[in-house]
């Protein structure tokens, strides 16, 4: 584990502030909407892309409104359906379907090559989808996981990730590129990857038999955790005497928890498949600390909201690779030469 202490995180308005400031970065506000694009994808024409925050919504919650954009229990479909309206209008994508995910925490990865029509039917369980069809919205949803975008500039096909810690651990960034390469061609050099805001290590608390997992998969896993007191959780100030527990006489403490880097560990997975550091942009804006931003799991529980990442293709800058059958024609072509 590193030993470096690091302090405790920004405030939301100094991170919001970097976030608008930072040119790798745009935090736009449209209709009262505020969506955070990257340059990268958003200088590709032939693309539309955003990362939902929580403003801007008619989800009733505590204090006011919010933009929450999942089927959860506590909210109506009616507010879902109205928020989701308003965010696919804000990235550019009016009237747009959209494809969603049964998220589940796995490895599973769809090809959603659908008509744009039939789009919006039952969703399949997955965490990871891609397409080359025109005005289709791929969509993953998450409280705190790992979005993750990825556009093939030379292909002209897209991918949109969940990676929670499992996810991250059975690789399903990397399994997306080879997927990706298997249904289209891509090659990772030509993959422009954005990793979007996701909860930090300085909020993010795992048990050891997660670092122990990571440690017999990832020979850099080291570099991803740190020690419980080597990094402080949003808002804690450090225990002047942390030999001291709240356990009554005669029970055991619970064991040290450690803090997990979840946009590390998926970054190192795009080096280590070839996709350019250049090419890959992460947030450094964390769910669980910037609570007027976006929803969190581990701050909300589980009545929070959840957010979205997008990525679709402009209809009106049709993919060269439409689908896996011109693929295959390619490659038996160019066998028969």
């Amino acid at each position: 584990m590193r030993s470096t202490t690091r302090t405790g995180p920004t405030t939301s308005s100094r991170a919001r502030a970097r976030a608008a400031a930072d040119s790798a970065w745009s935090l736009r506000s449209v209709g009262g909407v505020r969506v955070l694009q990257a340059a990268t994808l958003g200088g590709i024409p032939w693309l539309l892309h955003g990362f939902s925050t929580r403003a801007g919504g008619e989800s009733r919650v505590a204090g006011g409104t919010a933009l929450n954009l999942g089927y959860t229990g506590w909210d109506s479909r009616a507010a879902v359906d109205a928020n989701r309206r308003k965010f696919a209008a804000a990235v550019g994508a009016r009237d747009w379907p959209f494809a969603t995910l049964r998220q589940f925490h796995s490895d599973l990865i769809r090809t959603t090559d659908l008509p744009a029509a039939g789009a919006s039917a039952k969703p399949l369980h997955g965490d990871a989808m891609l397409t080359s069809t025109p005005r289709l919205m791929l969509a993953v949803q998450t409280a705190d996981c790992v979005p993750i975008l990825f556009a093939d500039t030379k292909r002209r096909t897209v991918a949109a990730i969940h990676a929670g810690w499992r996810g991250t651990l059975a690789r399903i960034a990397q399994k997306t590129l080879g997927r990706m390469r298997m249904e289209f061609g891509t090659r990772p050099h030509d993959v422009v990857a954005v990793l979007g805001p996701a909860i930090d290590g300085c909020c993010y608390e795992v048990g050891p038999e997660v670092a122990q997992a990571f440690a017999a998969k990832f020979a850099a896993a080291a570099e991803w955790f740190e020690g419980p007191f080597e990094r402080l959780a949003c808002g804690e100030e450090p225990n002047p005497l942390p030999w001291l527990t709240m356990m009554p006489p005669g029970h055991a403490p619970p064991p040290p928890r450690v803090h997990l880097d979840l946009r590390a560990a998926n970054r190192w997975q795009l080096l280590d498949a070839g996709v350019p550091a250049r090419q890959i942009t992460a947030s450094e804006l964390c769910t669980r600390c910037n609570a007027d931003l976006f929803f969190s799991y581990r701050r909300e529980g589980s009545k929070t909201g959840r957010l979205m990442a997008v990525i679709g293709i402009r209809p009106d800058r049709a993919p060269r690779i439409s689908a896996l059958k011109a693929s295959k024609r390619t490659r038996a072509k160019r066998a028969a030469r």
